[in-house]
């Protein structure tokens, strides 16, 4: 008798032998980062042919609504399930309510599956067929599917997760080649010599942005220079901005009046933006013989010229580009620079930027600094406007991209 009795325990292997090892059989595959669907059919072989659970279906949510995963018998009143509806409040096992039509009589158990307070998955399980003892399988192997169950749901998750590393490590590099490639658009060179001294920065409020400030020598004795900021922020905005750069490049190389410029440069975003977004532009023209400042606002934060004699804001021009399909009428300024005068160009970003009361820091602080400091050389100024910028905002976010040029005339 001993050796009969030795015999069928070969032949069928203790339950619990079985469930270890389909938990050894589940892991190798995670650690081989199999697909999902694999699992999946590794947990259906499981826990459908070898523990004879009749009924489940697998809810698991992807982030943005829940989805089904895996279901298979009486799958007639699935889609009649709406875990967001029938499992709120449910964070432990627990029976059916029969009370609950969607759910039915089809099943008897709902395994919960949570991460801190965040629900991931939802298993509903049910046999109606009892076995030898009495006791329904979905029952009776209750402890066990609630540890596979959460061992195939983590694994999904970390899946996801993975991916989703993926994409943002991806969309990081993007951006920093992006960024790499917007750097190269500035000047990498200005002026520093008998006629003017000049210095710029530009600040991005995030990777990339849509302000923009150049530096073109267009003959011996004249220089043009402007900054500009395009509505919007990010990548829209950034490569909105490096078409307007290119389209400025070329169009100065024949055209040299600047409201001519100015309503090609309007026609062009118009063109490019469709209507959607607009770009604010101030540009000037130098000669360095006659001391004149040809210039045009096309609706941008006004420029300060600053020297002995007092501050002027300089605001003749236009409307922004790409606001209208025509710009009827484009004004120049023209303005005779003295020596020593310091002219600072911004963008928005600069004066609007707030601190913890929502105080911005203003067009009046701005004068002021630039009056205090009207000796001091552009790096300085530069300098002195973000230290006193940054100690106007203390914690506060930057609000905006920041673009700042400073040309001291000489």
């Amino acid at each position: 008798m001993a050796k009969g009795r030795d015999t069928g325990n070969t032949r069928t292997p203790r339950l619990k032998d079985f469930k270890l090892n389909s938990l050894l059989d589940v892991t190798k595959a995670i650690n081989n980062n199999v697909p999902v669907a694999e699992l999946l059919t590794l947990f259906e072989e499981i826990v459908r042919e070898k523990l004879g659970i009749g009924k489940l279906v697998l809810f698991s949510h992807d982030g943005e609504q829940w989805q089904r995963l895996l279901s298979f018998g009486d799958t007639k009143h699935f889609n009649e399930i709406n875990p967001e509806r029938d499992f709120a409040g449910i964070k432990e096992i627990t029976t059916v309510d029969f009370s609950q039509k969607s759910l039915n009589r089809s099943f008897e158990i709902i395994i919960p599956v949570f991460h801190k307070s965040q629900p991931l998955a939802y298993v509903l399980i049910g046999d109606l067929n009892e076995d030898d003892s009495g006791m329904s399988a979905a029952i009776k192997h209750l402890p066990f599917v609630q540890t596979l169950t959460n061992i195939i749901i983590v694994a999904v998750e970390n899946k996801k997760l993975f991916r989703e590393n993926l994409k943002r490590a991806a969309m990081h590099r993007e951006l920093e080649l992006a960024w790499e490639v917007q750097r190269m658009l500035f000047p990498d060179k200005l002026p520093h010599n008998e006629f003017l001294d000049m210095d710029a920065i530009y600040l991005p409020h995030q990777s990339v942005g849509g302000d923009y400030y150049d530096f073109i020598q267009i003959n011996e004795n004249e220089v043009v220079f402007c900054v500009a900021d395009v509505s919007g922020k990010g990548v829209p905005a950034a490569l909105l901005m490096s078409n307007f750069q290119a389209s400025l490049q070329i169009l100065l190389r024949h055209i040299t009046d600047l409201t001519e410029l100015v309503q090609e440069l309007n026609e062009k975003v118009m063109r490019n933006s469709k209507g959607e977004k607009f770009i604010t532009l101030f540009i000037a023209r130098y000669n360095t013989q006659t001391r004149i400042l040809t210039y045009i606002n096309a609706g941008h934060n006004p420029p300060y010229l600053v020297d002995s004699e007092g501050t002027n804001l300089l605001t003749v021009g236009c409307t922004g580009l790409g606001m209208f399909d025509e710009l009827v009428k484009v004004r120049q300024g023209v303005v005779n620079v003295h020596s020593g005068a310091m002219l600072v160009c911004y963008t928005d970003g600069l004066v609007e930027q707030s601190n913890e009361k929502d105080e911005e820091f203003g067009m009046e602080r701005l004068q002021s600094i630039l009056k205090t400091n009207v000796d001091n050389t552009p790096a300085e100024v530069i300098g002195i406007l973000l230290e006193k910028m940054n100690a106007h905002k203390k914690e506060k976010p930057y609000v905006d991209d920041i673009a700042i040029i400073a040309v001291k005339i000489k």
